[in-house]
């Protein structure tokens, strides 16, 4: 028999000015379950978990509590301002029966010694000293509001760990899908004011989701013919008695009704980025810069290589000096030592983290328009602000809204209206995701994909980077950053460990017997297509004949009278370059994939 819910939530409701948020919601949680609460931004996620923590009454529903249950909350923007120091606010979160060293330990082991006045500490050390309070009790539920906001990876990492191996209830809400992925069983979604649940972590969440989505629409049409069924038949039908008649009326209004009360899916961000005229080929070149700020080096003989279309992932610990190599790169900061050189025609579109882009005494109407006007120009086309607001969820009557009075999401969304805006063909993005919801997410890694420029960006978000870094720059200490090709996951693979500092120590190895057991079906599972070992063995020579192609077309084009002679043909050799170019790449990029997949098969 299942134990009871430590925690239950029935039919909660809620209004916010005039405006139904919660409707019905359900929340359950079990002794030792993992819940991931996801849904949009402004769906009432936060609130949800407010409700649960006691924090807030809701107009209606029920909310049971275990009486001897412990439960400690973690808000998005944790308070610290009535404490003389972060040891006396972490204690503040023990019980009688907590060991009272437990807080001093985690604040030690997040990089704080409880000295600190909570007055000069940074976002990301506020929630250090906030995630302390909260495990150090070691309560039987945590409900935890985006844990990972403002935490460097190692911190990320470190917390995974540590709540991996917590036996307290966990309800997370966190725009990390890495993060939701590795430590929750269960998924409660809050849309529209209702909940639904998968008895599934978060990984199978977005199938299930777009599968409930489909057939919602399924759903809403057969409604829709249902309603055009019924006023055909009160427009043409033959009136024999009254009473049918007057049901079938009632009938009518009743499916309008509910087609009225059906809820549409809130829309979806639209972004499309105003591009600038292309920069040349090779966007930056770095050549063993260096920077330190007194006798600490910040950056130390540190070169590379940025051509136009590349995503650059730049990751490590905060004060690892990521801003610092950023500014250096862009020509915003001298380096002491080394040279930068910046490609031709580079315009540059920044999105900074802490939004200082975003002025206070802005309305959102004067963020989208840059102070003045009633237009925004995107991609060579005017657009009335009113539109572009819409475009990325903003209500018509949120134009005078400060930008002070907006949440976390609404600033970041913002921010990427406003950064999006400007015509550029270099985005640098500091920490584009917090804030963010899952979807929005989807939508900003769909752009950079596609955007035709080049990116640089700053994220602890590891699937981020996985989805759109080309390569990803790590520090490793002392100054020293070092690059290395794909996204997170590849850095991983290759480094070993991730960017915590210290490469694991190896783990004591199975019984030879033992292990060779457990590889042989895995190796027999692996193995190449049919066509994949046809592409290993014939694209080089593809690649060679492409090669001998390139050459022959750049010999013709080399003759400079060729335009004057025949101006077709030079624009028909032009073309034929560029697509031997374009296939060369795409079949190169084939071929090492194979490579690489032939190696990890054949270890």
């Amino acid at each position: 028999m299942a134990a009871p819910p430590l925690l239950l939530l029935q039919d909660i409701r809620l209004t916010i000015s005039g405006k139904p948020l919660i409707e019905g919601a359900e929340l359950s949680v079990a002794p030792g379950e993992r819940l991931a609460l996801v849904g949009r931004n402004g769906s009432g996620k936060s609130t949800l978990l407010r409700i649960a923590a006691g924090e807030l009454e809701p107009d209606g529903g029920n909310r049971f509590f275990q009486p001897d249950a412990t439960v400690r909350y973690l808000p998005q923007e944790p308070d610290l301002s009535t404490f003389d120091t972060v040891l006396a606010y972490a204690e503040a979160g023990l019980g009688p029966a907590d060991d009272p060293y437990k807080a001093r330990y985690l604040l030690n082991e997040l990089g704080l010694n409880g000295d600190e006045n909570p007055a000069h500490l940074s976002g990301g050390e506020a929630r250090r000293a906030a995630l302390a309070r909260v495990i150090a009790a070691e309560p039987d539920i945590l409900l935890l509001d985006e844990p990972t906001n403002h935490l460097d990876l190692p911190a990320i990492e470190w917390l995974e760990k540590t709540l991996r191996a917590s036996r307290s209830a966990l309800v997370l809400i966190s725009h990390d899908r890495r993060f939701l992925e590795n430590l929750t069983r269960a998924t409660v979604w809050l849309d529209r004011g209702r909940t639904r649940r998968l008895e599934k972590g978060f990984g199978a969440f977005e199938a299930w989701r777009d599968e409930m989505l489909e057939q919602e629409e399924l759903e809403l049409h057969k409604l829709d013919r249902r309603i055009e069924n019924e006023e055909h038949w009160v427009r043409h039908g033959v009136s024999a008695r009254r009473k049918r008649n007057v049901r079938r009326m009632g009938r009518l209004q009743d499916l309008r009704q509910e087609r009225r009360d059906a809820r549409k899916v809130v829309g979806t961000v639209k972004m499309e980025v105003t591009q600038a005229q292309l920069s040349g080929k090779l966007v930056i070149e770095a050549e063993r810069i260096g920077k330190s700020f007194g006798e600490r080096p910040i950056v130390s003989d540190f070169s590379t290589r940025i051509m136009r279309g590349d995503r650059l992932g730049i990751v490590g610990a905060n004060g690892a000096g990521k801003t610092t190599l950023i500014k250096m790169l862009i020509g915003e900061l001298p380096p002491d030592e080394g040279k930068v050189t910046l490609g031709a025609n580079l315009e540059i579109a920044t999105l900074d983290q802490r939004r200082v882009m975003l002025q206070p005494d802005w309305t959102v109407k004067d963020a989208l328009t840059g102070g003045g006007g009633d237009w925004v120009d995107v991609n060579g086309q005017r657009k009335h602000f009113a539109g572009y607001m819409k475009d990325f969820l903003f209500q018509p009557e949120q134009a005078r809204t400060p930008v002070t009075r907006l949440s976390g999401g609404e600033r970041g969304r913002l921010m990427l209206a406003r950064a999006l805006s400007l015509p550029s063909n270099l985005l640098v993005l500091d920490e584009p995701t917090n804030d963010l919801d899952l979807e929005t997410l989807d939508l900003l890694e769909e752009l950079v994909a596609d955007y035709p420029g080049t990116v640089i960006v700053v994220s602890h978000d590891r699937d981020f980077l996985d989805r759109v870094a080309t390569s990803v720059v790590v520090s490793e200490g002392d100054g020293r950053w070092l690059e290395y090709a794909g996204g997170y996951s590849d850095m991983f693979a290759q480094r070993g460990y991730g960017v915590g500092g210290e490469a694991p120590v190896a783990k004591e190895a199975k019984p030879k017997a033992e292990a060779t057991t457990a590889a042989a079906p895995s190796a027999s599972k692996k193995r190449l297509s049919f066509k994949q070992k046809h592409a290993l063995e014939t694209l080089p020579k593809r690649m060679d004949e492409n090669r001998a192609l390139q050459a022959k077309l750049q010999k013709e084009l080399d003759d400079p009278s060729l335009y004057a002679r025949d101006p077709k043909r030079f624009d028909q050799a032009s073309q034929a370059f560029a697509k031997a170019g374009e296939e060369l790449a795409a079949m190169e990029d084939e071929w090492l994939e194979l490579e690489m997949l032939r190696e990890e098969i054949e270890g």
